[in-house]
């Protein structure tokens, strides 16, 4: 039995502009929930060095929530239950200006703030206590200390794992297609469903799965390189 493989597919009707917006759609869902991911995780970075109790175990819990709980549920929870809880003219507007995706880069931004804010305190607890000491000493507010010592070295410190998580967050993107997303995902169904070719189509998406991750690991393993602590 041979396989009888026809990419040309792909090239046919509308299919290469369907593609090509799947594929930015994807991108802009990356990047605003990388976005959304970093800020957050910084933030919960900081409130973990105030060394406050309550404002520790906050975290954690938001941590021990986002970690555990599969982020599709959590893209489903934002998109089907969070809106119920908002005023009629608030649903309405979302609906207007395509709210799936608005709140898919907030489920997955929200969620991956948990992943950075733990690199994040990993590169932390390499640190010495005795630098936010010294930077205390010189006169620095906790914000300004944890900003400009330490905040920069635990960002070096921790970049091989901010890239894998990363290039986690964009893998995640592809769950956006379960509220309707035209994501790259997305796209790869509706073409597949309409032109019967499975393995053509699915074979493309994986390509440039495959591709944009080595290209993010590649981009993080040269800004690592460049950021790299030297020992000597």
């Amino acid at each position: 039995m041979s396989l009888n493989l026809d990419f040309s597919v792909l090239t046919r009707g509308d299919y290469p502009t369907m593609l090509v917006d799947g594929v930015l759609t994807m991108l802009k869902l990356t990047g605003y929930a990388w976005i959304l991911a970093m800020v957050v995780g910084i933030v919960l970075t900081l409130i973990r060095m105030t060394q406050n109790r309550w404002a520790e175990r906050a975290v954690a819990c938001y941590v021990e929530y986002h970690q555990n709980v599969p982020m599709l549920v959590q893209i489903l929870l934002w998109y089907f239950g969070i809106p119920t809880l908002l005023p009629e003219s608030v649903q309405f507007w979302l609906n207007s200006y395509h709210s799936e995706f608005l709140f898919a880069v907030i489920a997955i931004g929200l969620s991956m703030a948990a992943y950075i804010s733990e690199g994040l305190r990993g590169g932390i607890r390499a640190i010495p206590k005795s630098q936010m000491e010294a930077a205390r000493a010189l006169g620095l507010n906790y914000l300004k200390a944890a900003r400009l010592v330490i905040l920069p070295q635990a960002l070096r410190i921790g970049l091989p794992t901010l890239v894998s998580y990363s290039v986690l967050l964009f893998k995640n993107t592809s769950l956006a297609m379960a509220i309707g997303v035209a994501e790259m995902t997305y796209i790869t169904r509706e073409i597949e469903s309409q032109s019967f070719r499975t393995v053509e189509v699915y074979v493309f998406s994986t390509v440039i799965y495959l591709g944009i991750s080595l290209m993010i690991m590649a981009v993080g393993a040269a800004i690592e390189k460049h950021y790299r602590i030297r020992t000597r």
